[in-house]
């Protein structure tokens, strides 16, 4: 069974933040695959590519002792070489079409479609395997990023049959009003990566009624 086919996007998906400890960076997601995560994106906008794979490299490995699928951010590249189980774009990156061509059949491709309906049907239409909206609330990662309501989830809800995942300020308070709205998953790095107690704030959002 492919990658694509055995794991749904759905629950807490856990995006890492900035950090150039690999050790470190391996301490938190543990943490949070503990506490229930069930998607880890790895995202490091300061890293160089060196450390990027370094990094990729070892969070796969900790990935599939969790089970959970490890999505790279905006590199196709890298997720090809670490055999991710798939990637997450933006309307800046390269294209679905382009990502399926490189990573074949088998893995996930999400695609970033910000406040955007549009986007989103060419992107399912493109064969992404889940869509994003952002950001829902103020967020301290994205400060100046697009608003999306809670209308727009429940509008794709009723045309989109692929998981819809909702990012942006999203706490396991206010999250549950999204998932109410139709999202599947809740991307979230501050909220559990920016707290004392990540497993138990990772345990707090996987309490969540997810659909």
């Amino acid at each position: 069974m492919s990658p694509s086919q055995h794991y749904r996007i759905s629950g807490l998906y856990a995006i890492t933040p900035d950090e150039p400890d690999t050790a470190e960076l391996l301490r938190k997601v543990r943490l949070v695959l503990r506490g229930g995560a069930k998607v880890l994106q790895y995202r490091n906008k300061a890293a160089d590519s060196r450390l990027r794979l370094e990094q990729a490299q070892a969070l796969k490995g900790l990935t599939r002792d969790f089970s959970v699928p490890l999505i790279i951010n905006d590199d196709v590249v890298l997720a090809q070489r670490v055999d991710a189980e798939g990637v997450h774009l933006g309307a800046e990156d390269a294209s679905a079409v382009g990502a399926r061509i490189l990573l074949g059949s088998g893995k996930l491709i999400g695609i970033s479609c910000y406040n955007r309906l549009e986007l989103a049907r060419a992107a399912v239409s493109q064969g992404a395997d889940y869509v994003a909206f952002g950001s829902f609330f103020a967020s301290t990662v994205k400060p100046g990023a697009v608003t999306a309501t809670s209308k727009l989830l429940r509008e794709a809800r009723l045309e989109i049959a692929t998981p819809l995942v909702a990012i942006g300020g999203i706490t396991a308070h206010n999250g549950a009003q999204l998932l109410d709205a139709g999202a599947s998953a809740l991307a979230v790095i501050s909220a559990v990566f920016g707290v004392d107690d990540i497993q138990g704030a990772a345990r707090e959002f996987a309490a969540l009624n997810f659909h």
